[in-house]
């Protein structure tokens, strides 16, 4: 691609490319120089990128109505973001995923990380879900589906296109099938265990790959044990535990939807003889299994993201310690619990503190048997804090 046919941006002259040089995949808004010209590329549109004296630093997608203005695609000359572009960038994250995992059910694509800012692609063997999550995977999606097709044997591909990071791109919500055809949900195997993803209508891409290896490790706690997966959605840490021996399980959610994907699931698995779900919100129906004197073996909390962002952390940090409290009540003595966080502004110092606290104040003590974080599927970019978000900590309760 040609600089004479790209538009330019520029750092201001007081900001050091050096961590651009060093691979920092994102430059905001405040450090560019952003004049009426710059203000008029469109969108998505991919841009040559200079330092402060004129001189090139790579290329990236450029968003002027982004905090995030320029998402760096490459260093050295500008390449035509193309179908073949992506083929060769989702190739390389099929082979490392081929390499890790034995079947095709993965997360194939986690934004920065692989080269890709923005974009999360998830494989549910032959179908995709994409969620462009950036103006110039949008502006690029025809490309984008070219290239996964001709890289990865997937037929079918859908677009979830929702979520708060496409709002802070001035993105509108939608959900459309690209690609194939589905007849309903699909089957997943997983630690011994199937999930059934609605990739249409479920949340997000339909089923969360990043709880996978914390999955098996819970699972190892959860021989003969009643186990209680509270924030269960599709049944993740519930039905893992049944296929390694748990004497019941029992899921919470507030969507109908959810539980009805996990007794699918359940059934599926040949374990729904001892699974049960109650529909509530979850603080509401801790405190009812609490009211009737239950405990389990292992209790499992997997919450929504509290602190999706600085300006919620401190009530984010609340929520979490809340959640512990209750969770901590309902383990039996000498039971497990597990405590989870995706919330990347909530650190692990953070999340494990207020977790500890809220097990104090239920009056209880506990050793940390183990911290777990997402699967190699998703792989962290070592300049963006964010790529590494998920933390789940392991407690033996006394």
């Amino acid at each position: 691609m040609s600089d004479i046919q790209t538009p330019t941006v520029r750092l201001k002259p007081k900001i050091s490319p050096r961590q651009i040089r060093f691979g920092a995949p994102w430059i905001f808004a405040d450090q560019l120089v952003l004049d009426r010209r710059s203000r008029n590329i469109a969108p998505g549109a991919i841009v040559a990128v200079e330092d402060g004296n004129r001189q090139p630093l790579g290329y990236g997608a450029f968003n002027a109505n982004s905090k995030i203005a320029v998402r760096m695609l490459g260093l050295g000359p500008v390449e035509d973001v193309d179908a073949d572009w992506f083929e060769a960038r989702f190739a390389r994250a099929a082979a490392l995923r081929d390499r890790l995992y034995d079947a095709p059910y993965y997360r194939l694509v986690h934004a920065e990380a692989d080269g890709m800012p923005g974009l999360i692609v998830d494989r549910f063997g032959d179908a995709a879900v994409v969620q462009p999550n950036a103006a110039w995977t949008d502006s690029h999606l025809d490309a984008l589906c070219a290239g996964l097709q001709k890289a990865v044997p997937v037929s079918t591909i859908v677009m979830n296109g929702s979520g708060r990071a496409r709002k802070l791109e001035g993105l509108d919500e939608r959900v459309d099938l690209l690609a194939g055809q589905l007849d309903g949900p699909l089957a997943v195997p997983m630690n011994g265990a199937t999930y059934m993803a609605d990739l249409i209508g479920g949340q997000k891409t339909g089923l969360f790959y990043d709880q996978r290896p914390n999955h098996a490790f819970a699972a190892r706690l959860a021989g003969g044990q009643d186990v209680l997966d509270v924030f269960s959605h599709v049944g993740g840490f519930s039905l893992a535990a049944l296929a390694a021996g748990a004497a019941s399980a029992t899921a919470v959610d507030g969507s109908a939807s959810a539980l009805e994907l996990a007794e699918a699931g359940a059934k599926t698995s040949g374990t729904a003889d001892r699974f049960t779900t109650r529909r509530g919100d979850a603080f509401a129906e801790m405190e009812a299994l609490a009211a009737e004197d239950r405990q389990f073996g292992l209790v499992i909390c997997d919450p929504p993201a509290f602190a999706p962002a600085k300006p919620a952390l401190e009530a984010g940090l609340r929520a979490y310690e809340r959640v512990a409290r209750l969770g901590t009540g309902l383990v039996a003595p000498g039971g497990y619990l597990v405590l989870c966080s995706c919330s990347h502004a909530a650190d692990l110092a953070k999340f494990r503190e207020v977790s500890l606290k809220g097990v104090g104040r239920a009056g209880r003590r506990a050793q940390i048997l183990h911290v777990g974080e997402a699967g190699p599927d998703h792989p962290v970019h070592p300049h963006l804090a964010e790529s590494s978000y998920l933390k789940a900590v392991f407690l033996r309760l006394d």
